[in-house]
């Protein structure tokens, strides 16, 4: 809907409010009429095939112009045809004509006779009703159901279920412009009330009106009590989703009064198209778009969320754009908290069958997470959204979890014959909610993944609904909310607060809107604990430590780091010693920040840690404990662990000698008797010889 549609739609009143605020005028003229009997009726359809039909006029200051209400569907209709003692709504159209008169919205919303709210506004276009003239369905759940009147001199009477069968309740069916007859049942909506219908019918089925068929020649004189015709007639099958992959997916278009035209929802959100999807027996709704088309009939969202049939819920008012939705067509979640959670049903033949716990993974849900617009699973438990139902899919899947639809994914061969009580697959994916444009993911522009991703409205948002929105993300509670000006409308999501706290998903509760502000949210997640490091000239960094000894006038820095959460931000390095305190305070640049310390000195001998701020938010590194020394002193100490280790060398040497020495005598000694004793031998040798 474009912004000038808008606008006009919001001049005028609530359409229920303004029928009953006619209703209390024609009743005022019914009494005036007791009082002067030649004042004629202020209320009228005229340019009809009868007087219960034609175009919607009203008589003001003596003279009947036609009436233009904006959003005046069958159910609206069926007030004026009941006040006109016609019978059911059937059509709601619109003609052109000049001279149209308005309706004050400020004037009918303060509680004023609608004869006193017409205004000399003008339009070019005016409604036209059509009303059964005949018969009629009360007290039922919808304008296609209900307890049968028929209306013959001036007076509505019940009929017998003894003078009625199915070929009268196709005509029947078929003059209210609904589909055919579904459930013929005797005080299914109520007992027989007086007067009561004397013939029997005898329609042949053809017939375009009740009163065209023939009927008995004898008259009935009696009817047993409670045996009043019930009758409910079938949504006629006139809702139908075109130029889509498959019959679930495409242009929403209606039949009426045997024309095809596409449909426009009036703020329509996921929660109208799954009413779509259902009434299609698709599966779950999984994206709303717009296209531009011409000729384009309304459709009144809250109508249908009232339970009414679409059908009755189309309005008179023309766009020059559709609604195109996409319903998944293999499966579906229901019972649950939301369109991404629910007890898992699978589509097959034409039936729909639960999933037995055992037959389905992880790897299967994520695939039927991604087929229904969700993110990945967050829980899967058997009967989380209630107990198994006959039928059950017999066979287990076997998804690898890359596939784009579950019927997609491999199964088993053998089929399971039972699946144990409370066993039914209950699946709940995450909701695709998500801040973007930082470099936290906790911090950004609000987008919803409704078939696609889009940015959210700014407009009427506070604190407390972006507090949603942080609680969904695990991001703490809201900080800040702004909008962004975009240089032209874009095509955007709009969520009502309303919706936001009535506890629905944020993705069930968007409508596709066209603005030129963005939100843009900031939550106040707990921080993550910065890195208090080390790093020196020589190009060593040290990030484990909690002590360091660094030496007097050489250079080293401190730097302090955090996990990006949020951007920019301001590093606090704080300083404590045993008579001091000191703070060094930098921006965070790439979430650090570095603080050089060229040449310190004793004074700078003590604790450091990094404090992170952002926001009204903080949090503290470790502690570092710096000791600072004196080069001279380290060179003293030099000079005397290297003479101390000189001296030792000297020592260890002459040991060494003096165990050499020991050694060469020891072996010289021994070598000098072993000399000996041979020179004896020989000497003995020589004797014995000479002998």
């Amino acid at each position: 809907m474009n912004t000038a549609e808008r606008r006009q739609r919001h001049v005028y009143p609530d359409m229920d409010q303004l029928f009953v605020l006619l209703l209390l005028w024609s009743s005022d003229v019914q009494a005036d009429r007791k009082q002067d009997s030649t004042e004629s009726d202020d209320v009228r359809l005229v340019g009809g095939a009868n007087r219960c039909g034609g175009t919607l006029q009203v008589k003001h200051l003596g003279e009947w112009k036609p009436l233009q209400f904006i959003d005046c569907t069958l159910k609206e209709a069926a007030v004026v045809c009941k006040h006109l003692d016609c019978g059911s709504a059937v059509s709601v159209e619109q003609s052109s004509q000049s001279s149209v008169w308005g309706v004050s919205s400020t004037c009918v919303q303060s509680g004023s006779a609608l004869r006193n709210c017409v205004t000399s506004e003008y339009f070019s276009s005016a409604v036209e009703l059509t009303c059964s003239d005949s018969v009629r369905l009360l007290n039922g759940s919808s304008l296609c159901s209900g307890r049968l009147e028929v209306k013959s001199n001036q007076s509505w009477s019940s009929v017998c279920e003894a003078d009625f069968d199915q070929q009268d309740a196709e005509v029947v069916c078929r003059e209210l412009g609904c589909g055919p007859p579904s459930v013929l049942q005797g005080a299914l909506y109520g007992a027989v009330e007086a007067p009561v219908w004397s013939k029997e019918f005898q329609c042949g089925g053809h017939e375009s009106a009740l009163l065209d068929c023939r009927s008995s020649g004898s008259a009935r004189n009696s009817c047993s009590p409670g045996k009043a015709v019930g009758l409910t007639c079938s949504e006629s099958d006139d809702v139908r989703l075109v130029g889509g992959a498959n019959r679930c997916g495409g242009t929403l278009q209606v039949k009426h009064l045997g024309e095809w035209k596409p449909l426009q929802f009036i703020d329509c959100t996921l929660k109208e198209a799954a009413v779509v999807c259902k009434h299609l027996d698709c599966g779950s709704a999984v994206s709303v778009e717009q296209s531009s088309q011409s000729s384009v009939w309304g459709v009144n969202s809250t109508c249908v969320q009232s339970g009414s049939a679409l059908r009755n819920c189309v309005t008179s008012e023309y766009f020059s754009s559709a609604v195109e939705l996409t319903c998944s067509d293999s499966v579906r979640l229901l019972n649950g908290s939301s369109l991404c959670s629910g007890r898992l049903e699978v589509k097959s033949n034409q039936s729909w069958s639960s999933v037995c716990e055992a037959d389905f993974d992880q790897q299967d849900a994520e695939v039927v997470c991604r087929e229904l617009g969700c993110e990945p699973p967050s829980a899967l438990q058997g009967a989380l959204y209630g107990e198994v139902e006959a039928p059950v899919w017999s066979k287990e899947f076997q998804c690898g979890g890359h596939e784009s639809a579950l019927l997609d994914c491999r199964s088993s061969g053998s089929a399971r014959n039972s699946c144990s009580p409370g066993k039914a697959v209950g699946l709940t994916c995450s909701e695709p909610v998500r801040l973007v444009g930082q470099a936290s993911r906790c911090a950004g522009m609000l987008e919803v993944k409704v078939g696609k991703w889009r940015t959210i409205d700014y407009f009427d948002w506070e604190l407390k609904e972006a507090h949603v929105v942080c609680e969904h993300l695990g991001c703490g509670s809201a900080f800040s909310i702004q909008w962004k000006n975009e240089p032209s409308e874009i095509s955007v999501l709009k969520i009502e607060p309303d919706c936001v706290h009535s506890g629905s998903a944020l993705r069930d509760c968007a409508k596709l809107y066209s603005s030129s502000l963005t939100l843009n949210v900031t939550c106040k997640d707990l921080l993550v604990q910065p890195i208090i490091s080390v790093s020196f000239m020589n190009g060593v960094s040290m990030a484990q430590q909690q002590e360091l000894q660094v030496s007097r006038g050489s250079n080293f820095t401190i730097s302090c780091s955090i996990q990006p959460q949020y951007p920019g931000g301001s590093f606090q390095l704080t300083f404590t010693s045993s008579n001091t305190a000191y703070n060094y305070t930098q921006p965070a640049v790439n979430h650090s920040a570095h603080f050089l310390f060229p040449a310190p000195e004793p004074a700078h001998q003590g604790n450091y840690s990094c404090v992170y701020h952002v926001y009204d938010l903080s949090s503290e590194s470790r502690l570092l404990s710096v000791t600072v020394s004196d080069p001279k002193h380290s060179d003293i100490v030099k000079v005397v662990v290297i003479t101390l280790v000189a001296l030792l060398v000297i020592v260890l040497m002459i040991l060494g000698l003096h165990l050499y020495c020991q050694v060469l005598n020891m072996f010289v000694a021994e070598s000098e008797a072993v000399l000996f004793s041979i020179e004896d031998r020989t000497d003995v040798e020589s004797l014995i010889a000479v002998l």
